[in-house]
């Protein structure tokens, strides 16, 4: 029997707990203080709940009717209640897209994530920002997420798009943890962004190509620092942004070794290289050009910040190797495949070496060698591989131009993968005769 204002005030306590329904799970507790509390019953994923809706008589019959109507139209949509009282009232009207993604980049810095991550993630978001940047984060559907990504995809920034929507359900996730949102609306738009066309980085794996290029490296004419760069890159092959801004006091000559602190490293652990003897001789040579401060390889205009990223890449460019022949980055990919097709060491001390992270949770928890040794056996066979390879199958020819004869060496039966190289005596080639012998044996 439905309640009246009528009954809900004149019931007398007694000495126990009196409920009076109302219909739908709707009941009036009459406590024997006298205290009257409305409370709803319902049930939400198999199980009995109770939802607590105020006092009567502030929260009148009518009042509690409409709690209760509400409620069940919640349980028609599949959300709790209960738990929608708890996003509601731990949310504020400053719960914005914006507040909370700045939030989370905080919690980035405090949990020590290197600068450049940070930089980043914050780049991604303010490609959404002018969409959803002041939207409360509980009004944002997977239509409006989908508005922000096709913005990027009109420019045709494919994979900026799959990065943006991957960071911004990074930012629901962590609303959802701190109970400010009740779902992440980028799940839905999986395979809803065109998929960008992966090209992998460009890497000369033949030796005789290899060969060629250390010579063109040897004889690059361009800032002495950038040239000993390319070398230890093809000595140590670490990840680019972790040599252009190495720091002197991480080498330690005595025990021949590189240590790479975590912040500049991807995965967030330390990282140890072993130094060849060639790689201790470049750096020798090195400190000799920029020992006088912290970096090895500091910029033109500022010796306070190392090179740029694209330094590397403008220096093999200047050799006349085109982005889709070689890259800085791609020295890794040359020492991988070299050193797995040679059979000489265990895959495991390969994969270390280049501070690769088991992807299998399981057999990272228990292969946890560092294969030390092996390694530093590695690096000293692989830096006597590329001098090999650079003395290798080359002969010597004549370019004539203006000004002095210069002297060249090249790869037999080299093509275009297989660049000639310029030990030039006693003088320089002219920039005409450079010109012709680009055109005529590209790369250079």
């Amino acid at each position: 029997m439905a309640l009246s204002d009528v009954k809900c005030r004149n019931t007398r306590p007694a000495s126990k707990l009196q409920k009076l329904s109302d219909g739908g799970g709707l009941q009036l507790w009459v406590q024997p203080s006298g205290t009257r509390l409305w409370r709803l019953a319902y049930r939400f994923d198999g199980k009995q709940k109770l939802l607590s809706l105020g006092s009567y008589p502030v929260i009148s019959l009518a009042d509690a009717r409409e709690a209760r109507d509400e409620a069940k139209r919640l349980l028609t949509a599949g959300a709790d209640p209960a738990q929608q009282r708890k996003f509601q009232k731990a949310s504020s009207p400053k719960d914005t897209f914006r507040s909370i993604s700045e939030e989370y980049v905080d919690k980035l810095k405090k949990e020590g994530r290197a600068d450049r991550t940070i930089s980043k993630v914050k780049w991604l978001l303010n490609f959404a920002y002018p969409t959803i940047g002041d939207k409360c984060v509980r009004e944002i559907d997977p239509a409006t997420v989908l508005t922000a990504l096709r913005a990027l995809e009109i420019r045709g920034r494919y994979e900026s798009a799959r990065r943006l929507r991957s960071t911004i359900g990074t930012v629901f996730r962590y609303a959802i943890a701190t109970s400010r949102a009740e779902g992440d609306p980028t799940l839905a738009l999986r395979g809803a962004l065109v998929s960008p066309t992966v090209t992998p980085r460009a890497a000369i794996t033949n030796p005789k190509a290899l060969g060629g290029l250390l010579r063109a490296v040897d004889s690059f004419d361009g800032q002495p620092t950038t040239r000993a760069a390319l070398k230890l890159m093809a000595l140590l092959f670490p990840r680019p942004g972790e040599l252009r801004a190495a720091e002197w006091d991480e080498f330690d000559f005595e025990s021949s070794v590189w240590i790479v602190p975590q912040s500049r490293m991807k995965m967030r652990r330390p990282h140890r290289v072993p130094l060849s003897r060639q790689a201790i001789s470049v750096l020798n040579s090195l400190r000799e050009i920029s020992g006088g401060g912290s970096l090895l390889f500091p910029g033109v205009r500022s010796g306070s910040r190392p090179i740029s990223d694209n330094t590397l890449n403008a220096a093999l460019r200047r050799m006349g190797y085109g982005k889709d022949e070689a890259t800085a980055h791609g020295f890794r990919a040359t020492a991988s495949t070299l050193l797995n097709e040679c059979g000489k060491w265990h895959p495991d001390a390969i994969e270390r070496q280049l501070a690769h992270i088991e992807t299998n949770d399981v057999r990272r928890a228990y292969a946890r060698a560092e294969h030390w040794e092996e390694r530093v056996r590695m690096m000293q066979w692989w830096a006597d591989y590329l001098d090999e390879l650079k003395r290798k199958d080359a002969c010597v020819i004549s370019i004539a131009g203006r000004g002095n004869p210069a002297v060249h060496a090249f790869s037999r039966g080299s093509t275009a993968n297989q660049t000639a190289t310029a030990h030039q005596t006693p003088g320089r080639i002219s920039d005409a005769a450079r010109r012709a012998y680009v055109q005529k044996r590209r790369p250079f």
